[in-house]
Parts: structure tokens; sequence; C-alpha cells
């Protein structure tokens, strides 16, 4: 299923990224265990696929698109410049018209990164950018 392959090459990139910075930031992937440490600023990953078309008569076209969203997690009272630092470098890391290739399978990249409302937790500042992304197939 392509969902799984656009979900690692998605992740891989964040994962690089997020171990390179210093201080390097963690991430919570879905469905595995994460307990982040008090004050501390991290990322939750998560792929949120749409429906797969096909778009030819034949129906050996497999479209797959849906949203890349990463929340940023910050602790309060630091006001929210941390966090838009932070989806500032997501924007760059993942850019407009970007193509991730896997074997025969390219993920396209179709929006610019966005960030979504800023939400209040109990002792966090969440901030969500996402972006949708597209891949073609044939079978």
């Amino acid at each position: 299923m392509s969902h799984k392959i656009i979900r690692s090459l998605l992740e891989a990139r964040l994962k690089a990224w997020a171990g390179s910075r210093t201080p390097a930031l963690p991430v919570a992937y879905q469905n595995v265990a994460f307990t982040p440490n008090n004050g501390e600023t991290y990322l939750r990953a998560f792929l949120i696929p749409a429906g797969t078309d096909s778009n030819d008569l034949a129906g050996a076209h497999r479209l797959y698109t849906g949203v890349f969203q990463i929340t940023i997690v910050t602790p309060t009272g630091d006001g929210p410049s941390g966090a838009e630092t932070i989806a500032d470098e997501l924007a760059i890391l993942y850019p407009l018209n970007d193509r991730l290739v896997r074997n025969s399978l390219t993920a396209l990249i179709m929006t610019p990164v966005e960030p979504g409302p800023e939400l209040a937790e109990d002792t966090a500042f969440a901030l969500p950018v996402s972006f949708q992304y597209r891949a073609d197939t044939t079978t």
C-alpha cells in the first residue's frame, strides 16, 4: 500500500532533520510509545490519508492523497515565537512541489506548509502545521 511508503518517506525526512538540530527535537510518531520530558519542545507527526482514486478506465492508475501534519509542542508561558520558528524551518524542509522518491513511487508535496490554529493544552502550547501530498502509481 502506497500510503505506507509515503509515510516512511515523509517521516524519514523529519527524523533526519529533527535529529540533526541542536538540541535535537524528539518526534512522537503515530501509535509509537512516547513520553516527553517536562518542559521539552517536541513534535507529533501524523499522516492523514484521504481517499484513494483511479483516473483511468482500465483501473490501473492509483492516486494516493492526504495530509501530513506535524504538531509543534512547546512549554506554556514562552509565547508562540519558538513554535513559529520551527514552523518556518518545516516549510523549508518540505517545499512546495518537492518530490520524494522510493523505487517507482514519487510523492509530491502539493501545498505549502501552513500553520493551523494554535492550541493551548494543559501544560503545553501546540501549533499544528500541515501540507497536502499526492502520489500517482500504475499497477
